[in-house]
């Protein structure tokens, strides 16, 4: 069974990516209104049924702005840790609401998704990883330095979504206050284009077919510029930039896969009503 992936959106206007198979998916994040969602999934011939739960990965408004309306309508499980609702003071329906740990790997019908601790400053971040027969995705965004849990993550992943936030020069001369440009290179602030670079060039699996380089700054980088940083190392793997502007395409990947492919949306296999969402 293959993996499907997107980006609804990515930046810090709002954060959503989609993962599933054939039957279910999760949304870690969901940082954009239920409206837009429900718009962008419907443009990629998604059925908002295969969505089984949702995973947030910390309480910035970036990650949660549409959550609590989106997991009502839909009546979805939220995943998010005590520290992470204290502090995002959402109202979530407590019977449908459950804790997210270090370590953790929760079961959503063939999905195994895997959480681990990052630097960021927020109350308790996590990072995620989605995984179908021997077939996984990352998640790794919103994170201020990289750690051993995130290389031992990445380096069993077939595709990623990478933060690749800033260009450090583009910071250093742009017209941030001195304190917020120390908050993002602090260590507890987000990976630069270096530092996600040295990443993916000394840990990428050879069986690495996608990377999808997210919350670049609108600021402070250059989509362009990070793209063809990546390229220039990248081999086989394909690189795009995650928009934060626009949905991008719906990735496929399965473990027996030897070249990649992107997913083809067809209408004609849909039925209106799957659709109609709205």
């Amino acid at each position: 069974m293959a993996l499907y992936f997107t980006s609804i959106n990515s930046g810090s206007n709002g954060n959503c990516y989609y993962v599933g198979n054939d039957n279910e998916a999760v949304l870690v994040d969901v940082g954009l209104t239920c409206k837009e969602v429900e718009r962008r999934m419907a443009r990629l011939g998604l059925s908002i049924n295969k969505v089984k739960a949702i995973f947030i990965s910390h309480e910035h408004s970036d990650h949660i702005k549409g959550l609590t309306v989106f997991a009502k309508k839909y009546k979805l499980p939220v995943y998010i840790s005590t520290p992470t609702l204290k502090s995002s003071r959402l109202l979530l329906d407590a019977a449908n609401t459950f804790s997210l740990s270090h370590l953790q790997t929760i079961q959503i019908g063939d999905l195994k998704i895997a959480a681990f601790s990052k630097f960021h400053d927020a109350a308790d971040p996590y990072s995620f990883t989605i995984e179908c027969n021997t077939v996984k995705v990352g998640v790794f965004t919103d994170i201020g330095a990289v750690c051993d849990r995130l290389i031992s993550h990445f380096k069993d992943c077939h595709a990623a979504f990478l933060e690749a936030n800033y260009d450090t020069q583009m910071l250093q001369n742009g017209r941030y206050p001195y304190f917020l440009k120390q908050r993002i290179m602090g260590g507890h602030g987000h990976l630069s284009n270096a530092q996600a670079l040295e990443l993916f060039t000394n840990h990428k699996p050879a069986y690495m077919s996608h990377l999808l380089l997210s919350h670049l700054s609108k600021d402070n980088n250059d989509p362009e510029l990070v793209e063809t940083l990546f390229k220039n190392v990248a081999g086989d793997t394909l690189v795009k930039v995650a928009s934060r502007y626009e949905e991008t395409d719906l990735y496929y990947i399965s473990a027996d896969q030897n070249t990649t492919q992107d997913y083809v949306f067809r209408p004609e296999l849909y039925q209106p009503d799957q659709l109609n969402l709205f």
